[in-house]
């Protein structure tokens, strides 16, 4: 599989600065997610799922690779927005690997998964629900990190006083600071939730947002 110069799953900005041109790296990008989508198809043959669910995966990694490379191609202006908006589409392309069990939404302006809006304070819904009368909890991505987060403005969420109890239906606000992006910026992060009962973990799963600031 040939990976971009440097890629270690997600690269540092030292990393990024060994390449200059912006529209070349586009297009090694954009192949390389048409390469490594190859691997998580191959994981989803492993696991010999029903054939529905055989197709709702395969049918969310293509998607994935669609939207991924229309960003790349047409919203990231940057190195750096490039790396982000790759990395972006990997996590995605793995949670479509891995399968949706749980019912959850991240969603801004009223949009999931591939978002736009205004810099600022950014509003984040977060609704859940868990299965056989089992409550939800927001998680950790990282053992340390709650929340998986690359932008080209500095972004970060907001961690005072998170609602992190048990919740039998989570609909729960989150604020990501954005005050500094600028028009063009882009942010990524992943929210991940829990499925718990009687403090014991069942399942969890994360979901990955991409934002273009307008």
């Amino acid at each position: 599989m040939a990976m971009p110069q440097g890629y270690d799953g997600i690269r540092t900005d030292d990393e990024s600065e060994r390449t200059t041109n912006v529209d070349e790296y586009r297009r090694t990008c954009i192949d390389f997610i048409e390469d490594i989508s190859h691997n998580y198809e191959e994981w989803v043959d492993y696991y010999k799922l029903p054939e529905d669910e055989d197709k709702r995966r395969r049918e969310g990694i293509r998607a994935t690779i669609t939207r991924t490379n229309e960003w790349i191609a047409k919203v990231a202006q940057s190195i750096k927005a490039v790396d982000i908006v790759m990395n972006d589409g990997i996590q995605k392309m793995a949670e479509s690997t891995a399968g949706k069990p749980l019912e959850i939404g991240v969603f801004i302006n009223h949009k999931s998964s591939y978002t736009e809006t205004k810099p600022g304070i950014i509003d984040v819904i977060v609704k859940a629900s868990g299965r056989k009368g089992r409550k939800t909890k927001l998680g950790f991505h990282f053992k340390d990190d709650r929340f998986r987060i690359e932008s080209t403005c500095g972004a970060y969420f907001d961690e005072i006083d998170l609602p992190t109890e048990e919740l039998e239906m989570m609909d729960i606000h989150l604020k990501l600071h954005a005050e500094n992006a600028k028009r063009r910026d882009v942010i990524s992060f992943t929210v991940t939730v829990c499925e718990v009962e009687n403090d014991v973990e069942f399942d969890r799963r994360g979901i990955t947002t991409i934002v273009h600031l307008v």
